[in-house]
Protein backbone atom coordinates (compact mmCIF):
# COMPACT_ATOMS: atom_id res chain seq x y z
CA UNK A 1 0.00 0.00 0.00
CA UNK A 2 1.25 3.49 -0.85
CA UNK A 3 2.11 5.63 2.13
CA UNK A 4 2.47 9.38 2.15
CA UNK A 5 3.91 12.14 4.29
CA UNK A 6 2.44 15.57 4.86
CA UNK A 7 3.09 18.12 2.14
CA UNK A 8 5.85 19.90 4.11
CA UNK A 9 9.18 18.06 3.97
CA UNK A 10 10.50 17.26 7.43
CA UNK A 11 13.74 18.88 8.59
CA UNK A 12 16.86 16.75 9.25
CA UNK A 13 16.22 17.21 12.98
CA UNK A 14 12.68 15.94 12.56
CA UNK A 15 13.96 12.94 10.61
CA UNK A 16 16.42 12.12 13.41
CA UNK A 17 13.64 12.40 16.02
CA UNK A 18 11.42 10.19 13.91
CA UNK A 19 14.16 7.56 13.61
CA UNK A 20 14.69 7.53 17.38
CA UNK A 21 10.96 7.24 18.01
CA UNK A 22 10.45 4.37 15.60
CA UNK A 23 13.47 2.56 17.01
CA UNK A 24 12.14 2.86 20.55
CA UNK A 25 8.69 1.69 19.51
CA UNK A 26 10.14 -1.24 17.58
CA UNK A 27 12.31 -2.26 20.54
CA UNK A 28 9.38 -2.23 22.92
CA UNK A 29 7.18 -4.23 20.55
CA UNK A 30 9.98 -6.72 19.94
CA UNK A 31 10.44 -7.21 23.67
CA UNK A 32 6.71 -7.79 24.08
CA UNK A 33 6.80 -10.48 21.39
CA UNK A 34 9.98 -12.26 22.50
CA UNK A 35 9.68 -12.29 26.28
CA UNK A 36 6.35 -14.05 26.73
CA UNK A 37 5.80 -15.98 29.94
CA UNK A 38 4.41 -19.53 29.72
CA UNK A 39 0.67 -19.80 29.84
CA UNK A 40 -2.32 -21.19 27.99
CA UNK A 41 -2.96 -20.29 24.38
CA UNK A 42 -4.03 -16.67 24.07
CA UNK A 43 -2.88 -15.72 27.58
CA UNK A 44 -0.14 -13.32 26.41
CA UNK A 45 -1.37 -10.18 24.72
CA UNK A 46 -1.12 -9.97 20.95
CA UNK A 47 0.55 -6.73 19.83
CA UNK A 48 0.50 -7.54 16.11
CA UNK A 49 -0.81 -4.60 14.03
CA UNK A 50 -4.13 -5.10 12.22
CA UNK A 51 -3.75 -6.99 8.95
CA UNK A 52 -5.97 -4.54 7.04
CA UNK A 53 -6.22 -0.75 7.47
CA UNK A 54 -8.39 0.33 10.40
CA UNK A 55 -10.05 3.74 10.55
CA UNK A 56 -9.36 5.65 13.77
CA UNK A 57 -10.65 9.06 14.87
CA UNK A 58 -8.95 11.08 17.64
CA UNK A 59 -10.91 13.76 19.54
CA UNK A 60 -8.38 16.24 20.92
CA UNK A 61 -6.84 19.65 20.83
CA UNK A 62 -3.62 21.26 22.06
CA UNK A 63 -1.63 18.41 23.67
CA UNK A 64 -3.19 15.92 21.27
CA UNK A 65 -2.07 17.95 18.27
CA UNK A 66 1.54 17.92 19.48
CA UNK A 67 1.35 14.21 20.29
CA UNK A 68 0.25 13.44 16.73
CA UNK A 69 2.83 15.71 15.06
CA UNK A 70 5.67 14.00 13.16
CA UNK A 71 8.37 16.26 14.62
CA UNK A 72 7.06 16.04 18.20
CA UNK A 73 5.26 12.96 19.57
CA UNK A 74 5.16 11.01 16.31
CA UNK A 75 1.86 9.33 17.18
CA UNK A 76 0.51 9.86 13.66
CA UNK A 77 3.56 8.17 12.15
CA UNK A 78 3.43 5.23 14.56
CA UNK A 79 -0.30 4.68 13.98
CA UNK A 80 0.25 4.90 10.22
CA UNK A 81 3.01 2.31 10.41
CA UNK A 82 0.72 0.02 12.42
CA UNK A 83 -1.99 0.16 9.73
CA UNK A 84 -4.38 2.72 11.25
CA UNK A 85 -5.90 5.35 8.96
CA UNK A 86 -6.07 8.31 11.33
CA UNK A 87 -8.41 11.29 11.25
CA UNK A 88 -9.02 13.80 14.02
CA UNK A 89 -11.18 16.58 15.37
CA UNK A 90 -9.84 19.86 16.71
CA UNK A 91 -11.03 23.29 17.89
CA UNK A 92 -14.13 24.41 16.02
CA UNK A 93 -14.85 21.04 14.43
CA UNK A 94 -18.29 19.59 13.81
CA UNK A 95 -21.92 20.38 14.63
CA UNK A 96 -22.18 23.20 17.20
CA UNK A 97 -18.36 23.41 17.06
CA UNK A 98 -18.37 20.43 19.44
CA UNK A 99 -14.68 19.84 18.66
CA UNK A 100 -13.84 22.75 20.94
CA UNK A 101 -15.37 20.92 23.91
CA UNK A 102 -13.00 18.26 25.22
CA UNK A 103 -13.14 18.64 29.01
CA UNK A 104 -14.30 15.70 31.12
CA UNK A 105 -17.81 17.09 31.53
CA UNK A 106 -18.07 17.52 27.76
CA UNK A 107 -17.78 13.77 27.11
CA UNK A 108 -21.32 13.53 28.45
CA UNK A 109 -22.35 16.05 25.75
CA UNK A 110 -20.59 14.07 23.01
CA UNK A 111 -22.02 10.67 23.90
CA UNK A 112 -25.07 11.06 26.16
CA UNK A 113 -26.83 14.38 25.50
CA UNK A 114 -29.73 15.03 23.13
CA UNK A 115 -27.17 16.29 20.59
CA UNK A 116 -25.16 13.06 20.70
CA UNK A 117 -26.70 11.47 17.56
CA UNK A 118 -25.64 14.48 15.49
CA UNK A 119 -22.14 14.64 16.99
CA UNK A 120 -21.38 10.93 16.75
CA UNK A 121 -22.75 10.63 13.19
CA UNK A 122 -20.33 13.35 12.11
CA UNK A 123 -17.55 11.78 14.19
CA UNK A 124 -17.89 8.31 12.71
CA UNK A 125 -17.99 9.73 9.18
CA UNK A 126 -14.98 12.07 9.52
CA UNK A 127 -12.04 11.24 7.25
CA UNK A 128 -10.03 14.47 7.26
CA UNK A 129 -7.02 15.75 9.17
CA UNK A 130 -7.54 18.83 11.30
CA UNK A 131 -3.87 19.23 12.24
CA UNK A 132 -0.56 18.17 10.67
CA UNK A 133 0.66 14.56 10.87
CA UNK A 134 1.45 11.71 8.48
CA UNK A 135 -1.03 8.93 7.75
CA UNK A 136 -1.83 6.18 5.26
CA UNK A 137 -2.21 7.48 1.72
CA UNK A 138 -5.50 5.72 0.98
CA UNK A 139 -8.75 5.99 2.91
CA UNK A 140 -10.02 2.39 3.25
CA UNK A 141 -13.60 3.67 3.29
CA UNK A 142 -16.41 3.14 5.72
CA UNK A 143 -16.92 4.56 9.20
CA UNK A 144 -14.30 5.05 11.90
CA UNK A 145 -13.99 1.90 13.99
CA UNK A 146 -11.70 3.15 16.77
CA UNK A 147 -12.65 6.29 18.73
CA UNK A 148 -9.95 7.94 20.88
CA UNK A 149 -10.85 10.84 23.16
CA UNK A 150 -8.60 12.90 25.43
CA UNK A 151 -8.94 15.94 27.65
CA UNK A 152 -6.13 18.48 28.09
CA UNK A 153 -3.93 18.94 31.16
CA UNK A 154 -6.20 21.33 33.16
CA UNK A 155 -8.47 18.30 33.56
CA UNK A 156 -5.97 16.68 35.92
CA UNK A 157 -6.50 19.45 38.49
CA UNK A 158 -9.44 17.77 40.19
CA UNK A 159 -10.50 18.50 43.76
CA UNK A 160 -12.00 16.43 46.56
CA UNK A 161 -14.24 14.67 47.29
CA UNK A 162 -13.16 11.42 45.66
CA UNK A 163 -16.49 9.75 46.50
CA UNK A 164 -19.36 9.03 46.53
CA UNK A 165 -20.06 8.99 42.81
CA UNK A 166 -23.29 10.91 42.13
CA UNK A 167 -26.04 9.56 39.90
CA UNK A 168 -25.87 11.26 36.52
CA UNK A 169 -29.14 13.14 37.02
CA UNK A 170 -27.57 14.92 40.00
CA UNK A 171 -24.09 15.38 38.54
CA UNK A 172 -23.40 19.12 38.04
CA UNK A 173 -20.34 18.42 35.86
CA UNK A 174 -22.24 16.97 32.88
CA UNK A 175 -21.77 19.23 29.86
CA UNK A 176 -19.51 21.62 31.83
CA UNK A 177 -15.93 22.82 31.42
CA UNK A 178 -13.20 21.94 33.91
CA UNK A 179 -12.56 24.15 36.92
CA UNK A 180 -14.83 25.53 39.62
CA UNK A 181 -16.34 23.91 42.67
CA UNK A 182 -18.04 21.14 40.67
CA UNK A 183 -14.77 19.88 39.18
CA UNK A 184 -14.22 17.04 41.63
CA UNK A 185 -12.93 13.49 41.35
CA UNK A 186 -16.34 12.11 42.36
CA UNK A 187 -18.17 14.08 39.67
CA UNK A 188 -15.58 13.11 37.03
CA UNK A 189 -16.04 9.44 37.93
CA UNK A 190 -19.78 9.91 37.51
CA UNK A 191 -19.31 11.23 33.96
CA UNK A 192 -17.17 8.26 32.93
CA UNK A 193 -19.51 5.79 34.65
CA UNK A 194 -22.43 7.12 32.62
CA UNK A 195 -20.50 6.90 29.33
CA UNK A 196 -20.54 3.11 29.62
CA UNK A 197 -24.24 3.14 28.76
CA UNK A 198 -23.38 4.50 25.33
CA UNK A 199 -20.30 2.33 24.83
CA UNK A 200 -22.21 -0.84 25.73
CA UNK A 201 -24.83 0.04 23.12
CA UNK A 202 -22.13 0.27 20.42
CA UNK A 203 -20.06 -2.91 20.51
CA UNK A 204 -19.12 -2.25 16.86
CA UNK A 205 -16.77 0.53 18.04
CA UNK A 206 -13.58 0.35 20.12
CA UNK A 207 -13.46 3.34 22.48
CA UNK A 208 -10.08 4.52 23.79
CA UNK A 209 -10.21 6.80 26.84
CA UNK A 210 -6.90 8.65 27.17
CA UNK A 211 -6.37 10.00 30.70
CA UNK A 212 -5.65 13.75 30.82
CA UNK A 213 -1.94 14.52 31.31
CA UNK A 214 -0.56 16.07 34.52
CA UNK A 215 0.56 19.67 34.89
CA UNK A 216 4.08 20.96 35.49
CA UNK A 217 5.18 22.47 38.76
CA UNK A 218 2.51 21.27 41.17
CA UNK A 219 1.15 17.94 42.35
CA UNK A 220 -2.34 16.91 41.29
CA UNK A 221 -3.38 14.07 43.61
CA UNK A 222 -6.93 14.29 42.26
CA UNK A 223 -5.62 13.61 38.76
CA UNK A 224 -3.71 10.61 40.05
CA UNK A 225 -6.80 9.33 41.88
CA UNK A 226 -8.91 9.55 38.72
CA UNK A 227 -6.20 7.92 36.59
CA UNK A 228 -5.91 4.98 38.98
CA UNK A 229 -9.69 4.63 39.15
CA UNK A 230 -10.05 4.64 35.37
CA UNK A 231 -7.47 1.88 34.95
CA UNK A 232 -8.36 -0.26 37.95
CA UNK A 233 -12.03 0.35 38.78
CA UNK A 234 -14.05 2.05 36.03
CA UNK A 235 -14.79 -1.06 33.98
CA UNK A 236 -14.15 -3.65 36.68
CA UNK A 237 -16.45 -2.27 39.37
CA UNK A 238 -19.30 -1.86 36.90
CA UNK A 239 -18.87 -5.46 35.64
CA UNK A 240 -18.51 -4.04 32.13
CA UNK A 241 -18.22 -7.05 29.84
CA UNK A 242 -18.69 -5.63 26.32
CA UNK A 243 -14.91 -5.65 25.82
CA UNK A 244 -14.78 -2.50 23.65
CA UNK A 245 -13.12 0.04 25.97
CA UNK A 246 -9.39 0.65 26.44
CA UNK A 247 -7.97 3.08 29.01
CA UNK A 248 -4.53 4.55 28.29
CA UNK A 249 -2.97 6.23 31.33
CA UNK A 250 -1.25 9.15 29.60
CA UNK A 251 -1.11 10.85 33.03
CA UNK A 252 1.03 8.13 34.59
CA UNK A 253 3.31 7.67 31.56
CA UNK A 254 4.22 11.36 31.70
CA UNK A 255 4.83 11.43 35.47
CA UNK A 256 8.32 9.86 35.63
CA UNK A 257 11.71 10.35 34.00
CA UNK A 258 14.14 7.92 35.58
CA UNK A 259 17.52 6.75 34.31
CA UNK A 260 19.08 10.09 33.37
CA UNK A 261 18.04 10.10 29.71
CA UNK A 262 15.54 12.21 27.81
CA UNK A 263 12.85 9.75 28.96
CA UNK A 264 12.56 6.38 30.70
CA UNK A 265 10.94 4.60 27.78
CA UNK A 266 12.07 0.98 27.65
CA UNK A 267 13.45 1.02 31.21
CA UNK A 268 12.32 -1.27 34.03
CA UNK A 269 12.21 1.76 36.35
CA UNK A 270 9.70 4.58 36.10
CA UNK A 271 5.95 4.90 35.71
CA UNK A 272 4.50 3.10 32.73
CA UNK A 273 1.37 1.84 31.01
CA UNK A 274 2.59 -0.59 28.39
CA UNK A 275 3.05 -4.16 27.23
CA UNK A 276 6.03 -5.54 29.13
CA UNK A 277 7.25 -9.15 29.17
CA UNK A 278 4.12 -10.26 27.32
CA UNK A 279 1.67 -8.69 29.77
CA UNK A 280 -0.03 -5.36 30.27
CA UNK A 281 1.92 -3.40 32.90
CA UNK A 282 0.66 -0.37 34.85
CA UNK A 283 3.23 1.00 37.32
CA UNK A 284 2.62 4.19 39.29
CA UNK A 285 5.03 4.30 42.24
CA UNK A 286 8.24 5.69 40.71
CA UNK A 287 7.49 9.34 40.04
CA UNK A 288 5.42 12.29 41.23
CA UNK A 289 1.86 13.48 40.63
CA UNK A 290 3.09 16.11 38.19
CA UNK A 291 4.45 16.39 34.64
CA UNK A 292 8.01 15.08 34.27
CA UNK A 293 8.27 16.39 30.68
CA UNK A 294 7.44 20.11 30.66
CA UNK A 295 8.06 22.22 27.58
CA UNK A 296 10.47 25.15 27.64
CA UNK A 297 9.86 27.55 30.48
CA UNK A 298 7.94 25.00 32.54
CA UNK A 299 4.93 24.95 30.21
CA UNK A 300 2.51 22.10 30.95
CA UNK A 301 2.32 20.94 27.34
CA UNK A 302 4.40 17.72 27.28
CA UNK A 303 7.71 17.99 25.45
CA UNK A 304 8.74 15.76 22.55
CA UNK A 305 10.56 13.19 24.71
CA UNK A 306 7.50 12.67 26.91
CA UNK A 307 5.12 12.32 23.99
CA UNK A 308 7.49 9.94 22.21
CA UNK A 309 7.54 7.76 25.34
CA UNK A 310 3.72 7.84 25.32
CA UNK A 311 3.66 6.81 21.65
CA UNK A 312 6.01 3.87 22.20
CA UNK A 313 3.89 2.61 25.12
CA UNK A 314 0.46 3.32 23.65
CA UNK A 315 0.61 1.73 20.21
CA UNK A 316 1.34 -1.87 21.34
CA UNK A 317 -1.46 -1.48 23.93
CA UNK A 318 -3.83 -0.31 21.21
CA UNK A 319 -2.90 -3.27 19.00
CA UNK A 320 -3.51 -5.69 21.87
CA UNK A 321 -6.88 -4.12 22.65
CA UNK A 322 -7.89 -4.17 19.00
CA UNK A 323 -6.91 -7.82 18.64
CA UNK A 324 -8.75 -8.80 21.81
CA UNK A 325 -11.82 -6.87 20.65
CA UNK A 326 -11.73 -8.57 17.26
CA UNK A 327 -10.77 -11.88 18.87
CA UNK A 328 -7.68 -12.09 16.65
CA UNK A 329 -5.61 -13.97 19.21
CA UNK A 330 -5.71 -11.38 21.99
CA UNK A 331 -7.85 -13.67 24.10
CA UNK A 332 -10.71 -11.24 24.69
CA UNK A 333 -10.35 -11.80 28.44
CA UNK A 334 -12.37 -9.24 30.43
CA UNK A 335 -12.55 -11.00 33.82
CA UNK A 336 -9.97 -10.11 36.45
CA UNK A 337 -8.25 -12.57 38.79
CA UNK A 338 -9.32 -13.28 42.39
CA UNK A 339 -6.90 -12.71 45.28
CA UNK A 340 -6.77 -14.31 48.71
CA UNK A 341 -4.80 -13.81 51.93
CA UNK A 342 -5.48 -17.11 53.75
CA UNK A 343 -3.49 -16.45 56.94
CA UNK A 344 -2.75 -13.59 59.30
CA UNK A 345 0.95 -12.88 59.78
CA UNK A 346 3.11 -12.05 62.80
CA UNK A 347 6.60 -10.55 62.49
CA UNK A 348 9.30 -9.06 64.69
CA UNK A 349 10.60 -5.62 63.86
CA UNK A 350 13.97 -5.93 62.11
CA UNK A 351 13.40 -9.57 61.18
CA UNK A 352 12.00 -11.27 58.07
CA UNK A 353 8.23 -11.13 57.68
CA UNK A 354 6.39 -13.65 55.53
CA UNK A 355 2.96 -13.03 54.01
CA UNK A 356 0.94 -15.83 52.40
CA UNK A 357 -1.30 -15.19 49.42
CA UNK A 358 -3.07 -16.97 46.57
CA UNK A 359 -4.38 -15.78 43.19
CA UNK A 360 -6.77 -17.56 40.84
CA UNK A 361 -7.58 -16.57 37.27
CA UNK A 362 -9.95 -18.02 34.67
CA UNK A 363 -7.26 -17.87 31.97
CA UNK A 364 -4.64 -19.47 34.21
CA UNK A 365 -0.96 -18.82 33.52
CA UNK A 366 0.69 -15.95 35.38
CA UNK A 367 -0.44 -12.68 36.89
CA UNK A 368 1.39 -9.60 38.15
CA UNK A 369 1.09 -9.48 41.96
CA UNK A 370 1.46 -6.50 44.28
CA UNK A 371 0.96 -6.54 48.06
CA UNK A 372 0.30 -3.27 49.88
CA UNK A 373 0.59 -2.95 53.66
CA UNK A 374 -1.55 -0.25 55.29
CA UNK A 375 -2.28 1.06 58.77
CA UNK A 376 -5.69 0.60 60.34
CA UNK A 377 -6.63 4.06 59.02
CA UNK A 378 -5.67 3.02 55.50
CA UNK A 379 -2.33 4.85 55.17
CA UNK A 380 0.04 3.03 52.83
CA UNK A 381 3.26 1.98 54.62
CA UNK A 382 4.91 -0.52 52.27
CA UNK A 383 4.47 -1.92 48.76
CA UNK A 384 5.80 -5.32 47.64
CA UNK A 385 5.95 -5.47 43.83
CA UNK A 386 6.32 -9.22 43.28
CA UNK A 387 6.15 -9.27 39.47
CA UNK A 388 4.73 -12.16 37.46
CA UNK A 389 3.69 -15.13 39.61
CA UNK A 390 1.85 -18.36 39.01
CA UNK A 391 -1.78 -18.84 40.00
CA UNK A 392 -3.67 -21.44 42.00
CA UNK A 393 -1.36 -22.33 44.88
CA UNK A 394 -0.60 -20.52 48.14
CA UNK A 395 2.65 -18.57 47.80
CA UNK A 396 4.88 -16.60 50.16
CA UNK A 397 6.20 -13.05 50.00
CA UNK A 398 9.02 -12.21 52.40
CA UNK A 399 10.64 -8.89 53.31
CA UNK A 400 12.79 -7.32 56.02
CA UNK A 401 10.25 -5.78 58.39
CA UNK A 402 11.17 -2.25 59.42
CA UNK A 403 7.61 -1.22 60.21
CA UNK A 404 6.84 0.26 63.61
CA UNK A 405 5.34 -2.12 66.11
CA UNK A 406 1.60 -2.35 65.77
CA UNK A 407 -1.23 -3.92 63.77
CA UNK A 408 -1.49 -3.50 60.02
CA UNK A 409 -3.46 -5.01 57.16
CA UNK A 410 -2.00 -6.33 53.91
CA UNK A 411 -3.95 -6.35 50.65
CA UNK A 412 -3.23 -8.60 47.66
CA UNK A 413 -3.59 -6.98 44.24
CA UNK A 414 -3.14 -8.69 40.87
CA UNK A 415 -3.37 -7.96 37.16
CA UNK A 416 -3.71 -10.68 34.51
CA UNK A 417 -1.94 -10.83 31.15
CA UNK A 418 -4.86 -9.09 29.44
CA UNK A 419 -4.57 -6.13 31.80
CA UNK A 420 -7.57 -6.88 34.01
CA UNK A 421 -7.18 -5.85 37.67
CA UNK A 422 -8.22 -8.17 40.47
CA UNK A 423 -11.89 -8.42 41.34
CA UNK A 424 -13.21 -6.79 44.50
CA UNK A 425 -13.03 -7.41 47.40
CA UNK A 426 -9.29 -7.91 47.38
CA UNK A 427 -7.82 -10.64 49.54
CA UNK A 428 -6.56 -9.14 52.78
CA UNK A 429 -5.49 -10.13 56.27
CA UNK A 430 -3.83 -8.86 59.45
CA UNK A 431 -0.10 -8.27 59.97
CA UNK A 432 1.07 -7.82 63.56
CA UNK A 433 4.54 -6.38 64.13
CA UNK A 434 6.03 -7.02 67.58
Amino acid sequence: MERTQTATAPSPGAERRRAVLLALAAALMLLACRVCWPGPAGAAVNTTPPAAPVKLIFIHHSTGEAWLADAHGGLGLALRDNNYFVSDTNDGWGPDSIGSDTDIGHWWTWFRSSGSPSYTTALYGESDRNCSYSRLATDPGGANEVVMFKSCYPNSQLAEPYSPIPVIADNPLKGQSCGGSDFTVANAKGIYADLLRYFAAHPEKLFVAVVAPPVAGSDTPGGRALADWLVDHWLQDSDYATGNVLVFDYYTVLSSRTGGGASDVGLASGNHHRVWAGAVQHTTGDGADRLAYPSAGGDSHPNAAGDQKATAEFVPLLNSAYNAWKDNGGGGDTVGPRTYAPRAAVAKKGKTATLRYRVTDDSGGRVTVTIRIRTRSGKLKKTLALGLKGTGVVRRASFRCRLARGVYRFWVEARDLSGNAAQKPLGNNRLTVK
